[in-house]
């Protein structure tokens, strides 16, 4: 009897282990958690919002009325700030944009403007411009690139009291492509008031 009792082989041995292996691999997997393989996503963060406007970018500092104190982030510190409004047509369509700064005591004017107008304005028209329908008084264009065509003006004291005092301004252009039209667009004066005494204290 004890002869019988043969070493069981090495297939045998593989053969009765089998179905203990199959039954903890499917315990395991029934354990297991499915979104383990899955990836659940990173938090992305914008260092520079976080961090604020980087040296050489624009900013919006203050809003007045229908204005906005628009300043340009510089490594000292001293951010120079200009008075911004974007000007749209009767169809509310973006044509140009008015920026004003204060200009030291004593200068020939009390503040300038920078007038952007489309490329395919009429340069020979120049810009015209009146407050609440008062004296209208006609600009030349300096330059253009491709932002488009800049006048560069200037402001006398009793021009900037109209503005605070008036209600809106119209801003007269001639398309190039049509020279007996015209294009009005209103500037609104909502805000100018406190928007100008804010830019002027930073100058």
């Amino acid at each position: 009897m004890l002869n019988m009792l043969k070493p069981l082989s090495l297939a045998a041995l593989m053969a009765l282990a089998s179905p203990l292996a199959a039954q903890e691999t499917t315990t395991e997997a029934e354990t297991a958690d499915p979104a383990d393989s899955l990836s659940m996503g990173t938090e992305v963060t914008d260092t520079a919002e976080a961090s604020g406007p980087q040296v050489g970018e624009q900013y919006l500092k203050e809003e007045f009325g229908d204005w906005a104190l628009r300043c340009l982030k510089t490594e000292a510190g001293d951010d120079p700030c200009q008075l911004y409004q974007l000007l749209r047509d009767a169809d509310g369509n973006e044509v140009a944009e008015i920026s004003m700064f204060a200009l030291p005591d004593g200068s020939r004017a009390a503040a300038g403007a920078t007038i952007v107008a489309p490329l395919e304005t009429l340069l020979t028209e120049n810009i015209k411009l009146a407050v609440d329908g008062g004296e209208t008084r006609t600009y030349p264009f300096t330059f253009c690139n491709r932002a488009g065509c800049v006048a560069r003006v200037g402001f006398r004291n009793e021009e900037i009291a109209s503005f605070k005092r008036g209600a809106s301004a119209k801003i007269t252009l001639v398309p190039a492509g049509a020279p007996d039209q015209t294009v009005e667009l209103a500037v609104s004066l909502r805000g100018f008031t406190a928007g100008y005494d804010a830019v002027s204290a930073l100058r």
